[in-house]
């Protein structure tokens, strides 16, 4: 309990500015996911096993990790119930839940006959776009793409190092570059999201050569230029890493 303590006292610093959480355990906080993990396991896990799901008249799951979690329901009715009830377990323990990012969606199966999935919506969960979608033999299929805020941020996080380490040797540039994008492959390298890695490809190459090209204002980097620099220094493509 005291190193707990004095974990949730440290503080967090972030963009060299170090700040105090008024209570609760700090946003983006090492100790975050580990206490999220203690507190849920009772006050969500094992209630919805033993209290929730046996008085649903559909089938139901729920899948957790640290502080996010998504609950299906077959029957919108369990779904309403449990939606209702959820608040209420968590101010019994002194937890909220976040009003913008909880929300009930209808995420059915679409009719055979349906041309797209407007009739259902999509939810946000670990980074990813859920949805539904067509597979290529024509089945009705779920997808996950990179949610967009997350896209965006990758893409910005990338443009905004090649601005601050522009004046770096171009091989140390390539280097680190490379794992950036290897990094950012890991996690969001999955079927159906290639686009999406496609996109933080090539918003690399865009923010490595602008920032290139004002490193020095007597000389310009041309395109021939830089395409020669990409043949030297091959950045990595993006790839599919995992198959879920």
């Amino acid at each position: 309990m005291k190193l707990i303590g004095k974990w949730l006292n440290a503080g967090v610093m972030e963009e060299g500015t170090l700040s105090y959480a008024e209570k609760g355990s700090p946003q983006g906080g090492v100790i975050s996911p580990l206490l999220a993990n203690i507190f849920l396991h009772y006050v969500l896990d094992e209630w919805y096993e033993q209290e929730v799901k046996p008085r649903l008249k559909g089938q139901s799951f729920l899948i957790r990790y640290a502080d996010d979690f998504v609950i299906g329901c077959e029957m919108e009715s369990d779904a309403r119930r449990v939606m209702e009830a959820l608040p209420k377990r968590f101010s019994r323990y002194g937890l909220t839940i976040h009003p913008e990012k909880t929300k009930l969606v209808k995420f059915g199966k679409p009719p055979k006959q349906e041309q797209g999935g407007s009739k259902n919506g999509t939810f946000d969960f670990l980074g990813f776009t859920h949805y539904w979608a067509k597979s290529r033999r024509g089945n009705w299929v779920i997808k996950r793409k990179t949610a967009r805020k997350r896209q965006q941020r990758s893409s910005k996080t990338l443009w905004q190092w090649c601005k601050e380490n522009r004046h770096l040797p171009i091989e140390e540039q390539y280097q680190k570059l490379s794992l950036k994008l290897r990094g950012h492959y890991q996690y969001y390298g999955i079927p159906s999201n290639y686009r999406q890695l496609e996109e933080v490809y090539q918003e690399a190459i865009r923010g490595w050569r602008y920032w290139l090209n004002r490193r020095d204002n007597q000389r310009k980097v041309k395109w021939e230029k830089f395409k020669e620099t990409l043949t030297n220094y091959v950045l990595p493509k993006p790839r599919i890493m995992h198959t879920i």
